[in-house]
C-alpha cells in the first residue's frame, strides 16, 4: 500500500531496527494497557521504568548522561511508533524530547548528572510547568513568581494543563524571578517534587480527549527551591524557552502527519470489510475520493516533516519553519481524522473503535506547543 510504502529520506538501517523495537514494546506495553490507562487517567508508574529498559526514553541525550546518545530522528521514529497504534497516553515528547533537552542544553554537568540518569531510566519522570491559569500560549504573561530568599527560591504560583502532573519527580517551571516585564523577567527553576513542602497537585483534568495522560493542575505556595536548581542564568527563561520550542513544534508536527496516517490505515482495513447496500464501502466512489485526498494530504505533512527533520539536526531549521510545520500538520490531522471518522458511520462515535479515540485526541494538536494562530503569525512575521 502506498502509505507503507513511504520511506523518509533520513531513514537509516539503525532508525529501521528502531521502530522494530519501539513497535514490538509498544505492541506489547501499550496497546493492552490503553482502555485501562484510559479509566485511570495516567500510565502505570512502572511503565516508565520498562520504556527505560528497553531504552527509548532519552534517546537522543547523550550517552555519558545515560541517554542513547542518538538523534532527534530517533525520538521522531518512537512518536511515530506511538501515533501508529492512536497511543496518547504516554507522555514521552514531553519526557525526553521537551524536557531531557532543556536540561542538557542549559544544566551544569552536576545538574546534568544528577537528572538525566534517571530520565533514562524511568526512575524520574518529568514535567515543564509554562501554562497558567489565563496565560495560555501568552508565555511573557506568566504570574508565577520565585523569589530569592538566601540559598533558596520561594516559589508561588498555578500552573494548569500539566502533561505528566500526576508522576512528575522533577518539574522544570516557568516562573518570573525579577521585575522586569514581558520575558525577561523569566527563569527556568527545577523542582524535586518528591515530599517537597508547598508543591501540590491539583485535580485530574477531565479532558475530551488523551485520557489515559496524567494531566494535571499544579500549586506552589511558598515552595522553596535550592538556588542550585535554577537552569542556566536568571532572567534567561524567554530566551532558553525560543531557543528550545522549535524542537517541541517539530515533535508534534511529526507526531501528527503520523497520526494522520494511522487515521487512514485505519480506515482503509474498516471500509474493505464494512458493507452497506450489498457492497463493501470501498466500493463507493466517494469512499475512494475522500481516502485519496486524505491519503495525500497525509503524504503531505509526511513530506513535509522529513524535508525539516534533517535540517533540524544539522541546527538549520529556524523558529518559523517549525512554527509552519506545526500549524500545517496539526491542521491536516484534525482534517483527516474527521474525514476518515465520517467513513465509519455512527462506528466512529463510539470509543471501542481507535478511530474515535484519534478524533478526539487530535483536537488538542492545534492548541498546545502554542495555538495554531500564533504559529501562523510567527510564520507571517518572517515574511
Amino acid at each position: 500500500m502506498i502509505l507503507d510504502d513511504y520511506r523518509a529520506t533520513w531513514a537509516t538501517q539503525e532508525l529501521d531496527d528502531l521502530r522494530g523495537l519501539a513497535r514490538t514494546f509498544i505492541a506489547k506495553e501499550v496497546v493492552p494497557n490503553q482502555e485501562r490507562w484510559a479509566a485511570a487517567h495516567m500510565v502505570d508508574r512502572e511503565f516508565w521504568r520498562a520504556a527505560g529498559r528497553a531504552g527509548l526514553l532519552c534517546i537522543s541525550i547523550p550517552e555519558e548522561y545515560g541517554g542513547g546518545g542518538a538523534t532527534f530522528a530517533h525520538e521522531a521514529v518512537i512518536a511515530e511508533e506511538q501515533a501508529r497504534v492512536g497511543d496518547d497516553a504516554w507522555a514521552n515528547m514531553v519526557h525526553s524530547t521537551i524536557v531531557a533537552h532543556y536540561i542538557n542544553a542549559f544544566g551544569t554537568e552536576e545538574q546534568k548528572q544528577r537528572w538525566l540518569p534517571g530520565m533514562a531510566s524511568g526512575d524520574l519522570v518529568a514535567a515543564i510547568a509554562m501554562t497558567e491559569p489565563g496565560t495560555g500560549s501568552d508565555l511573557q504573561s506568566v504570574r508565577t513568581r520565585a523569589r530569592r530568599d538566601g540559598e533558596d527560591y520561594v516559589i508561588d504560583g498555578a500552573k494548569t494543563f500539566i502533561s505528566n502532573g500526576t508522576h512528575c519527580d522533577l518539574l522544570v517551571i516557568v516562573a518570573r524571578t525579577g521585575d522586569d516585564e514581558g520575558g525577561k523577567g523569566l527563569s527556568l527553576i527545577v523542582a524535586e517534587t518528591e515530599g517537597l513542602a508547598g508543591f501540590e497537585r491539583g485535580r485530574v483534568l477531565d479532558k475530551i480527549g488523551q485520557h489515559g495522560q496524567d494531566t494535571r493542575e499544579l500549586f506552589f505556595s511558598g515552595m522553596r527551591v535550592p538556588a542550585g536548581n535554577l537552569l542556566g542564568a536568571e532572567g534567561r527563561g524567554f530566551a532558553q524557552l525560543m531557543q528550545q520550542l522549535p524542537q517541541e513544534r517539530l515533535i508534534i508536527a511529526v507526531a501528527g502527519a503520523a497520526a494522520a496516517t494511522a487515521a487512514v490505515r485505519e480506515t482503509i482495513a474498516y471500509v474493505k470489510e464494512r458493507e452497506a447496500f450489498g457492497q463493501n464501502l470501498m466500493s463507493f466512489q466517494n469512499t475512494r475520493f475522500v481516502l485519496a485526498e486524505c491519503a495525500a494530504d497525509a503524504t503531505a505533512a509526511r513530506s513535509m516533516v522529513d524535508g525539516f527533520i534533517p535540517r533540524h539536526m544539522a541546527g538549520e531549521l529556524d523558529a518559523a519553519s517549525a512554527s509552519m510545520a506545526k500549524f500545517f500538520c496539526t491542521d491536516v490531522q484534525n482534517k483527516v481524522v474527521d474525514r476518515c471518522l465520517q467513513l465509519f458511520g455512527g462506528y466512529g462515535y463510539m470509543n471501542e473503535y481507535p478511530i474515535a479515540r484519534m478524533f478526539t485526541s487530535a483536537r488538542v494538536q492545534k492548541i498546545y506547543g502554542g495555538a495554531n494562530e500564533i504559529m501562523k503569525e510567527l510564520v507571517a512575521r518572517s515574511f
